[in-house]
């Protein structure tokens, strides 16, 4: 066990106390709804000098805590709450990530097993025509392992809350299904519900001695099969929560090859220290940040810093580790390795705000809290009522048991659940990933959307996009020469000239004499000709002049071609702006939202590809590290915005996490991906928008599913009290409640 000060030394077990603040996270075990996560931090912040953040979705507890007090004292504080603490384990760089989660799988073994048994059941128990002789045994014989096997974590999480004087909603699951089930085992053994021919009937209204043969099997087993699968898709969702900084992790380069006495000796990047130097050679990616001391390159580091072109790094320039070496070999002296990096710095960032405290909490999760004892208070009234008006302890436990049951949340456990897998099941088709029903409420109060350029409104690929040839120069002619020539060479911008002129003139020639000249061009003789492509002409013709100057003034990269001694014409290559961002922008700004551009490339292409698109200059923000994107994020937010943010570069991942709805392109990065709400599948930025008016919709449906089910609840409550509802009638109305439920739930398949 370790702990880390704020002065940045770690000490190992038995952990001293630190001399002064110290910070440590915990993995905290047994949540199962946003109140327990209250509880836990409530009584972590009672303790003096410590102050705690703990996330429910995460399941991770942040906490602060001064000198005097130990790990020991948090965790032994977490389990007096009736819960477990322990510090995460340290990474094993060796061990690859565990793609299987056995508590996700237990949970879906006893998903599947209690919907098997159950569904029977109910069926038998609410259609009369299918009651057979004895047939109230069978569904004895399948409810059973349901109520006790299937419900087990719901009575054993309400058994740890009533220890210590707390109730939620496992509490009145718990309470509702077990006395469902000891109430049919009462009325099957000892009173006339086990005898042969028995039919349910359908009354109105409890009568004096009517509960001895009535059984609610159907309740006990329904409401467990139906409460666990809200649980499963919850867990579900909840596992993807650190697979961004899983992610990010990966991208870094697993070993490298130092240089040991003039030789290349291949090492673990773990055992790279401060000044060691390494090679990188063409296609590797560099292992730590560093500077280089031999070689010139083009770096491909569109993935950390947004840039669309490679930059040309020779002697004295910085790299950054996990970047592309995409040209010639490299000697990198490291200057920073471990978690000094900017990739470790960046996995921070993700991690700090995926840590951050929600501010959305579960609705049912907070009127738990009031609606649970009120109901349990309800039930006890009720049956001290009745036995002392009617003297029939039948008729009292009767409507105790309806009320009970028809205050279960088996419709609260649906209202969440089947919106949004409709709604999933229908952005799937969209081309839309919604993680999980946390990230609806921000759709609602999103008045911003923060856009990455690269890959989101841009293809994110170099494309030649203009020709300007002299007087006297043939297109076609300057194309072959030039495509030629740069087919031979490895640099992305000229292999985005070779594609296009290839796509444009055809079959290419070959060149011979092949040069590279490091930061400036290529030449070699093609056709007989003395070609070069690049910076190689100190002088250039006023027309061919301006043209490279128009280009260069709206972001694109110019490239001079000539042959003879002498420039023929200019090649404007650039990141091409997508067919559909424009309409897309303008889709945004018809939901009311205000479109910023938000980017690493320079400012000529930020506004060039801001004004193709529509969005104001003044909303403009380029030329930003991935440091400065999350910043821009939280100053947005601070002045009051709620801000939701499009990207597809592991540079946007820490700003997707950061942002209050975070959209990645699937045809971007995976820490991308895995840092936000939503996942725009098919890489289009129009989805953008049918995914928040989709998030909205089913967050609308949602909250209807929810007004519904306490509504319902509060009104049938004093007519169950009132003996006007027998729990059959009980049942009844709660399966109209899930039916009701699940058929609003199934309007979100018309969406367009």
């Amino acid at each position: 066990m370790t702990s880390t000060t704020a002065t940045g030394t770690t000490t190992g077990t038995p952990i001293a106390p630190a001399p002064e603040a110290a910070e440590v996270e915990l993995l905290i075990g047994g949540m199962t709804c946003a109140s327990c996560a209250a509880r836990v931090e409530k009584k972590l912040n009672r303790m003096d000098g410590v102050s705690a953040t703990v996330n429910y979705a995460t399941e991770k507890a942040k906490v602060s805590y001064p000198a005097g007090i130990q790990v020991a004292d948090l965790i032994a504080t977490v389990e007096k709450t009736g819960y477990t603490a322990e510090e995460p384990a340290p990474p094993e760089p060796e061990t690859p990530p565990r793609d299987d989660d056995p508590e996700l799988a237990s949970l879906r073994e006893r998903l599947t097993v209690s919907a098997v048994l159950a569904l029977p059941v109910v069926l038998l128990s609410m259609i009369p025509a299918l009651q057979f002789d004895n047939w109230q045994w069978l569904a004895l014989t399948l409810a059973a392992p349901v109520v006790v096997w299937g419900g087990l974590p719901f009575h054993r999480a309400a058994f740890t809350n009533a220890r210590h004087g707390a109730a939620t909603m496992d509490t009145l699951v718990s309470v509702g299904t077990l006395a469902a089930f000891g109430w049919s085992l009462w009325a099957l053994f000892w009173g006339d519900a086990g005898m042969a021919g028995m039919h349910d009937e359908f009354r109105l209204t409890v009568s004096r001695t009517d509960g001895a043969s009535t059984i609610y099997l159907e309740v006990a087993a329904g409401v467990v099969a139906l409460i666990l699968l809200g649980r499963y898709l919850e867990a579900r969702s909840k596992r993807r929560a650190g697979a961004a900084l899983r992610a990010l992790m990966q991208l870094g380069a697993k070993d490298v090859a130092v240089l040991r006495d003039g030789r290349e000796v291949r090492l673990p990047v773990t055992e790279l220290a401060v000044g060691d130097r390494f090679v990188v050679r063409p296609g590797e990616k560099i292992a730590t940040d560093g500077t280089v001391v031999e070689g010139v390159s083009a770096v491909n580091a569109s993935m950390l810093t947004g840039e669309s072109v490679p930059v040309d790094v020779a002697p004295g320039d910085t790299v950054t580790g996990a970047t592309v070496n995409a040209g010639g070999r490299l000697v990198v002296e490291a200057s920073r390795v471990g978690s000094d990096t900017q990739l470790a710095r960046m996995a921070r960032l993700v991690e700090d705000a995926q840590n951050g405290k929600a501010e959305v909490q579960r609705l049912a999760d907070r009127i738990s809290g009031v609606f649970v004892p009120v109901v349990l208070l309800i039930a006890v009234a009720t049956f001290g009522v009745w036995l002392a008006v009617t003297g029939d302890v039948a008729a009292a436990f009767t409507a105790a048991v309806a009320v009970l049951i028809i205050a279960c949340p088996c419709a609260l456990g649906l209202a969440t659940p089947t919106a949004l897998m409709v709604g999933t099941g229908r952005g799937a088709q969209l081309g839309i990933l919604i993680k999980g029903p946390e990230v609806l409420e921000s759709t609602r109060r999103v008045d911003t959307v923060v856009l990455d350029k690269t890959g989101t409104i841009t293809t994110g690929r170099m494309t030649l996009q203009e020709v300007y040839v002299a007087e006297g120069t043939d297109e076609r002619e300057l194309l072959r020469l030039a495509g030629a020539l740069e087919h031979a060479s490895e640099h992305p911008v000229a292999r985005a000239l070779a594609a296009g002129a290839e796509e444009r003139v055809g079959p290419l020639p070959s060149a011979e004499h092949f040069e590279n000249v490091p930061g400036r061009g290529v030449r070699g003789r093609v056709e007989g000709r003395e070609v070069a492509v690049g910076r190689l002409f100190d002088e250039l013709p006023e027309e061919l002049a301006r043209a490279r100057s128009e280009a260069e003034s709206g972001g694109r990269t110019a490239v001079v071609v000539g042959w003879d001694g002498a420039a023929r014409g200019v090649l404007a290559v650039a990141d091409a702006v997508k067919e559909t961002s424009a309409e897309a922008v303008r889709e945004l700004r018809a939901l009311g939202l205000t479109p910023m551009l938000l980017t690493g490339d320079n400012r000529a292409v930020a506004e060039t590809v801001a004004a193709a698109v529509g969005i104001a200059p003044g909303d403009v923000i380029a030329e930003v590290l991935p440091e400065d994107k999350v910043a821009v994020v939280r100053r947005l937010q601070a002045e009051g915005r709620t801000v939701a943010m499009v990207g597809d570069g592991v540079n946007d991942a820490a700003a997707l996490a950061t942002a209050d709805l975070g959209l990645a392109m699937g045809t971007g990065t995976d820490a991308a991906i895995e840092a936000s709400d939503l996942t725009l599948v098919r890489g289009d930025l129009r989805v953008a928008a049918d995914a928040i008016r989709l998030s909205r919709r089913t967050l609308t449906t949602i909250k209807g599913n929810l007004v519904w089910a306490f509504g319902y609840n509060v009104a049938a409550l004093p007519l169950a009290a009132a003996g006007m509802l027998n729990p059959m009638i009980a049942g009844a109305a709660m399966a109209f409640s899930s039916v009701f439920v699940v058929s609003n739930s199934l309007r979100l398949r018309t969406f367009r």
